[in-house]
């Protein structure tokens, strides 16, 4: 029997905040900064670290495995990074400033016998994800595996959500939607506000455009909210998504993943009470 979809969305919603504090992180910052990168914001660091397990790419192989950011923000960014440090550097820090995250916001739990369970099983999931024509989910499926349970589950977390991210831009691209228009009908939707999505480098020019193509395919209205044409489509870019993503679970077997789910609850919850992670996010967790 296979997956159902609403569990495989679950564990991207268990999963991505466990792998997203990489980028929100003070030890993580630390462990940049270190290196000579600027850590008041967070996009030098973000697309160093994003970036390093695919070598050393040039800011069109970035934008392109990215896609939802501006060319000419991660030209800001890359190849630059790599005049700071080399990226199995960068990788080897952000090893550490996980693992001092970790140690620092979990305790006693990264010595439970229940996150080593939950590190093996999400291992077995990471494992078994195809990395064929997903490019983030390879580079980091490549890297070497650590010893500690921590970083393990934290690795198998950073491999599965980029494995579902992948997976994503295909949905995406099926659509028929660009990088400009894919955050502006997620805008439309309601995913998140307008405002946030300024984070990724467009243009206001760039945004206008992009709502004009959206409008001329039926898809938003004049207002920038979604025909019920246009919230179709996004709906079935998320159904694609979460079918592109089924199947390092279907490997894992219902059972194990429900397993896994449930050992996966302290952690998510103690992650979330950091206060780390944005309450309001662009990947629209708790919106869709």
């Amino acid at each position: 029997m296979g997956i159902d979809n609403g569990r495989v969305r679950q564990m991207w919603h268990l999963l991505e905040p466990l792998h997203a504090v990489v980028y929100y992180a003070p030890q993580v910052f630390e462990e940049l900064g270190s290196l000579g990168y600027g850590t008041e914001e967070r996009w030098p660091s973000y697309f160093a670290l994003r970036a390093a397990p695919l070598g050393a790419p040039g800011c069109h192989r970035v934008a392109s495995a990215f896609y939802s950011f501006s060319p000419r923000m991660v030209a800001e960014h890359i190849p630059v990074a790599w005049d700071v440090a080399a990226p199995d550097t960068v990788v080897a820090a952000r090893t550490r400033g996980v693992d001092r995250a970790y140690r620092a916001f979990a305790g006693a739990l990264t010595d439970d016998p229940g996150l080593t369970e939950a590190a093996a099983l999400a291992r077995r999931a990471a494992e078994a994800a195809p990395t064929g024509a997903r490019p983030l989910a390879a580079a980091n499926a490549e890297l070497p595996w650590p010893e500690e349970p921590h970083l393990v589950l934290w690795q198998a977390a950073t491999v599965l959500r980029e494995h579902r991210g992948d997976g994503h831009l295909a949905a995406l691209l099926t659509a028929g939607l660009d990088p400009v228009e894919a955050l502006v009908s997620f805008a439309a939707i309601g995913a998140a506000p307008v405002e946030l999505f300024a984070s990724r480098g467009w243009s206001e020019d760039d945004w206008a455009a992009a709502r004009e193509r959206l409008a001329a395919r039926g898809l938003l209205e004049a207002d920038g909210t979604a025909t019920e044409a246009g919230r179709a489509l996004r709906a079935e870019v998320e159904h694609r998504t979460d079918e592109l993503a089924a199947a390092p679970w279907e490997s894992l077997g219902a059972d194990d993943t429900a397993r896994l789910a449930d050992l996966l609850g302290p952690l998510w919850v103690e992650v979330l009470g950091t206060g780390l992670l944005p309450a309001v996010n662009t990947l629209g967790i708790g919106k869709v």
